[in-house]
């Protein structure tokens, strides 16, 4: 049982390696990330994580969690699904922000009779997301659904 005054703490250590680029891990993870200026700024390194990414990244994987903890609750059963997702960069008064985040998650179901609970799935999965509601810039999904088995 929740409360209200819960709370969680994620830490994430971050280590310079050179020029531009940085190691990022957490004792709770297995995994270590480098991350990077991007290369669309100066200085930037190609083809090495950057905030811009992990930050596009925590709305599609939020999205992705939520889903399948709702799927998982209403006992829905799915074959597949796949988030895309696209971060834009632009600028606002004259400072880059990131502006919007379009994901399209794909959704691959067996039975046509539980298309449209699929897609009120999908949609309470986009309400309930954590992050999204912790952040300013827009989130727009674009859903699909299809039906089918796995291939």
């Amino acid at each position: 049982m929740s409360s209200e005054n819960e709370e969680h703490i994620f830490e994430v250590d971050l280590k310079w390696k050179e020029g531009r680029i940085g190691v990022m891990e957490s004792d709770a993870l297995n995994d270590v990330i480098e991350v990077a200026t991007p290369p669309e700024f100066p200085g930037g390194v190609e083809g090495i994580w950057s905030p811009e990414h992990l930050f596009t990244a925590s709305v599609s994987s939020c999205f992705f969690t939520s889903f399948t903890a709702v799927a998982e609750y209403s006992k829905f059963p799915f074959e597949s699904l796949t988030v895309r997702s696209k971060g834009r960069m632009s600028r606002e008064n004259g400072k880059f922000v990131m502006s919007d985040i379009l994901i399209e998650p794909e959704l691959l179901i067996t039975d046509p009779n539980r298309e449209k609970k699929a897609h009120r799935l999908l949609e309470k999965a986009e309400e309930i997301c954590l992050i999204t509601r912790s952040i300013k810039t827009k989130v727009v999904m674009k859903p699909v659904v299809k039906i089918g088995e796995k291939a």
